[in-house]
């Protein structure tokens, strides 16, 4: 899951980052309203996490050009700004959470993870195929019942293929979903990184490729 985080704070921005990408989110960050506009014009996210206060501007007017423009990305408003007029402007702008600094990461992981759950289309919690049971909440993967050992990277590209078993998902989908802006889209990144899922997932391999499409999820009955 890709989210872009809007925060100017140079000790805060970097800290949120980091803690979203040890949660296994690839993590834009950007400064700036102009900066967080180019973004959103290139990339896909799942979710946006905006301050208010921000060297060009109000995070809140960014939310509102969404919102006009039919954007569902569901997003939390990030701020020192906790009146009680000042949250309900925020909900009223189009936020979907507002969470008040200072915070615990715990808690802004789980409401990122609540939000992107639900999105515009709501996910499950727990997705099952085959033998795989994935809960995303928990960040545990079982297969046969046993638990799995996975990276944070390994989860999100499991976590994505799950989505649609059975369905063919492309490398370049899995790099706009799983990796940010300090990956390298042309190198065998995607490919690597399956080869090690592949290997914590154990035999048979549940992971299919198609050639020159991308990777899929096999479900039973898939020939």
């Amino acid at each position: 899951m890709r989210v872009l985080v809007l925060e100017d704070n140079p000790q805060l921005g970097p800290a949120v980052a980091a803690g979203l990408r040890d949660a296994a989110f690839a993590v834009d960050l950007a400064r700036d309203l102009a900066a967080a506009r180019r973004r959103l014009v290139v990339h896909e996210y799942d979710a946006l996490v905006a301050d208010r206060g921000l060297p060009d501007g109000d995070g809140l007017s960014l939310l509102a050009d969404l919102r006009a423009d039919g954007s569902p990305l569901p997003t939390l408003v990030l701020t020192a700004l906790d009146g009680v007029d000042q949250r309900v402007e925020g909900f009223e702008h189009g936020a979907d959470d507002y969470l008040v600094k200072p915070f615990a990461m715990v808690e802004l992981v789980a409401r990122v993870r609540a939000l992107v759950r639900r999105g515009t289309v709501a996910r499950p919690t727990i997705t099952t195929v085959g033998d795989l049971v994935i809960d995303v909440p928990r960040h545990r993967v079982t297969r046969g019942g046993i638990l799995l050992s996975l990276t944070a990277k390994e989860f999100s590209v499991l976590e994505v293929l799950a989505e649609r078993p059975g369905d063919v998902v492309s490398r370049t989908t899995l790099i706009e979903r799983c990796w940010d802006e300090l990956s390298e889209p042309m190198s065998n990144v995607v490919d690597v990184l399956i080869g090690q899922l592949r290997r914590r997932l154990g035999a048979p391999d549940p992971i299919e490729t198609v050639r020159g499409v991308g990777y899929r999820l096999a479900v039973a009955g898939d020939a």
